[in-house]
């Protein structure tokens, strides 16, 4: 039976909780509870029909509220400065009509977070998990000394809408009245802002007033469903989800960053920088993301993965998961390229469940 979002997933800590209610506007929460949604704890679980949407999921058009992101807005005269100084990926290469995929690593180079990057008028918005918002906020606040810059949680200014699928293209085409802006593409319409954040994967931005109406429209010839189905796509595209369960596990090229365009190696300094640097050009990779499904009850950030030939230690670990409407739960681990490559790998010890690895939809990776 396909599951809710929170039916199978990891324990969700109140503080996280109390922000995921938060991020979704109560004139929202309101309006969607008439669309029929079913919200618990701040994410919508889903629209009545689970075995329904998890159809639509895998072969259709869905439409999904994507309230549980949360928004960090930056702002002030030295924004772009201060953020290139900050991220893997180039800032100064964000023109209001593109979107990046990136990331905030630690002095050692382990990511802190991954998020999509986009300008909007005169500040940077940045997309990523609730959970992690007030801590990377405050952190990179502790950063800003002297500059003229300014952090702001905007996760309640707009209504996050997500819409993918064989029919999204066309969807996100009536919404702006231009056409739909392709992967890492944005376009600003009259009621909505449009990403492009992989094909026929896009979210759609809008005001608390217009959003309504855009969601009607696009529910027309799109499925309603749950947060789990959308977090689902990102796993199958390939996308990796840093959390608080697996801060400061993964350089960003273990993470396939590098494969999806979410490092600079062009750009200067930033936190970490020397040792992503010393990677890519002196090191040798030994652990890369792969994607998998595992027919176990619940696979969460950090549960750990192995096999044989490592005698006991972990020989990979899961960055982000989501069930999957084909059965068990489709994954992105990272996992030592030998392993996967040689070894049959199993999910939280040599007994369990074993882990079927999958092909990414980008080259670099190989199923193994």
């Amino acid at each position: 039976m396909p599951l809710s979002y929170s039916s199978k997933a990891a324990i969700i800590p109140a503080s996280t909780i109390n922000l995921l209610r938060k991020n979704m506007h109560p004139n929202w929460k309101d309006f969607l509870t008439a669309q029929g949604a079913v919200i618990t704890d701040g994410v919508v679980s889903h629209f009545q029909d689970p075995s329904a949407e998890s159809n639509a999921a895998k072969n259709g058009t869905i439409l999904a509220d994507l309230s549980h992101h949360a928004v960090i807005a930056v702002t002030g005269d030295d924004a772009e400065a201060f953020l290139h100084g900050q991220f893997t990926n180039d800032v100064k290469k964000l023109k209001g009509s593109n979107i990046q995929f990136n990331g905030y690593c630690s002095p050692k180079g382990r990511l802190l977070a991954s998020f999509f990057l986009w300008k909007q008028n005169d500040r940077y918005l940045m997309q990523l998990p609730t959970a992690l918002r007030e801590s990377v906020q405050k952190r990179l606040t502790m950063y800003v000394l002297r500059s003229k810059v300014k952090l702001a949680d905007a996760s309640s200014e707009t209504i996050r809408i997500g819409v993918a699928g064989p029919d999204a293209a066309v969807l996100a085409q009536k919404i702006t009245g231009a056409p739909a802006p392709g992967p890492n593409d944005l376009f600003h319409g009259e009621k909505a802002t449009v990403l492009g954040l992989s094909q026929n994967r896009f979210e759609v931005l809008s005001s608390p007033e217009h959003a309504p109406e855009i969601w009607r429209q696009l529910s027309e010839s799109a499925a309603q469903v749950g947060a789990n189905h959308w977090d689902w796509l990102g796993v199958r595209a390939g996308e990796p989800v840093i959390t608080p369960a697996t801060q400061e596990q993964f350089v960003p090229q273990m993470t396939n960053m590098d494969l999806i365009d979410g490092v600079s190696f062009q750009k200067g300094c930033y936190p970490g920088q020397e040792i992503v640097a010393r990677m890519q050009y002196l090191g040798k990779l030994k652990r890369r993301m792969y994607l998998v499904n595992i027919a176990a009850d619940a696979v969460c950030p950090g549960d750990e993965l192995f096999s044989a030939d490592l005698e006991g230690q972990a020989s990979g670990m899961i960055v982000n998961a989501a069930p999957s409407p084909n059965g068990g739960f489709d994954a992105l681990a990272v996992i030592q390229i030998e392993s996967a490559r040689d070894h049959e790998v199993r999910f939280k010890s040599l007994d369990g469940p074993k882990v079927h690895l999958n092909q990414l939809p980008y080259e670099g990776v190989d199923k193994a």
